[in-house]
């Protein structure tokens, strides 16, 4: 049990770890590429709507393959595009390369909830918190290491740290190779070949992608927004700090699930309880400042993370088991384009009313979306 949680563990971390390396280095990319603020967003941008786009065939994958082989695929497309992002100096090819990596780590997505099940059934809630824990570790690690370890590593080349970042990535897929027990029973994988395509008109696919998307907007919309809103303001000082609570601030709720996992599956009242503390934090975001705001930021950091780490749970406790997989694929492509999308909106909205507060009013309203869906998932007797 210890080597399978270990491998679910360094899985989760490499879906994050390539993804991450590009915000310490944003600002030396953009001077050296000379690259304008919108070709900036897209290069943030790819590598969400390539988990949204590229969720599906993953599922695909696990029915032809098993979740093992997919989860193999998948670390080493990535693992390949993250090395390639800085092979020349051009814009084109790191759009390229981002968007191969972004699609590797789609492709690993939805085999993750598949391979909880498979590799320890009787723990999937516990099973789920380990890799998630691992997710949010993966997502602080480019981004805490890059100044004081990676870069004076690469002699401060922003492209060999983004080179760098693929080899653990390609070290996890190995270890996986030679360690991960072989996958699913045969007449699970029988099943899976007549079923991969998500069941699109089945509600519980939109509940749980409303959910997932709604806290997936909340999280990748403020990392994305609060820097700008912050300077409009005057308080461009508090950047550094608002920053590095809101990612930090992922691992305690990630940690205190972790013993009590399994004791919260399947309930209504967490999702309710971080739907409230979420929306206290993003109206803390636009009325506090000072230390009170990075305490806000880190509050929804911790709210985020707790969200994600039960809501990954649902679709392997909620689905049967040859469903586990397109459910999942579909869960992820409805939430990253929920993310997509809200972001589009919070950037619209500032345009329009010419507010910076107001980038904070879609992601405020999405903490609202988050009790709904958990309240549907409740009268539908998917939750207690």
């Amino acid at each position: 049990m210890v080597r399978r949680l270990a491998l679910l563990w360094l899985s989760g971390a490499a879906l994050r770890l390539s993804i991450l390396a590009v915000p310490p280095v944003i600002a030396l990319i953009r001077t050296d590429l000379r690259m304008s603020a919108t070709e900036i967003g897209l290069l943030s941008g790819l590598p969400v709507l390539l988990l949204a786009v590229a969720a599906v065939p993953g599922s695909l994958l696990i029915s032809r393959l098993g979740s093992r082989a997919t989860l193999l695929g998948g670390l080493v497309i990535a693992a390949t595009g993250a090395a390639l992002r800085g092979a020349d100096g051009s814009a084109a090819t790191l759009y390229g390369a981002t968007a191969l990596m972004g699609a590797g780590v789609a492709i690993m997505q939805p085999s993750m909830p598949v391979l909880t099940r498979e590799w320890l059934p009787s723990r999937i809630g516990f099973a789920t918190a380990v890799y998630t824990n691992g997710l949010v570790v993966g997502e602080i690690l480019p981004v805490w290491l890059a100044a004081p370890l990676v870069m004076p590593l690469v002699g401060g080349s922003w492209r060999l740290e983004l080179a760098i970042w693929s080899l653990p990535v390609l070290l996890i897929g190995l270890l996986v190779m030679l360690l991960g027990p072989a996958t699913a029973h045969s007449h699970v994988k029988g099943a899976r070949l007549r079923a991969w395509w998500p069941d699109w008109s089945d509600p519980l696919v939109w509940r749980l992608g409303v959910l997932f998307g709604s806290v997936n907007a909340m999280y990748f919309a403020t990392n994305a927004f609060l820097p700008a809103y912050l300077n409009a303001t005057g308080r461009g000082d508090w950047i550094p700090a608002a920053l590095t609570a809101l990612n930090l601030g992922q691992l305690p709720a990630s940690l205190a699930i972790l013993p009590i996992a399994t004791r919260l599956e399947r309930r209504a009242w967490p999702y309710l309880a971080a739907s409230a503390t979420l929306a206290i934090a993003a109206i803390g975001l636009v009325s506090m400042s000072g230390a009170w705001l990075v305490f806000c930021a880190g509050l929804l950091g911790c709210g985020a993370a707790a969200v994600l780490v039960l809501g990954l749970t649902l679709p392997p406790l909620l689905s049967e088991p040859a469903n586990v997989g397109r459910t999942s694929a579909a869960m992820f492509s409805i939430s990253y384009a929920t993310a997509m999308l809200v972001a589009l909106a919070s950037g619209a909205i500032w345009d329009v009313t010419g507010m910076a507060a107001s980038t904070f009013v879609p992601i405020g309203l999405c903490a609202l979306t988050l009790g709904f869906s958990a309240l549907a998932l409740r009268g539908a007797k998917q939750l207690r």
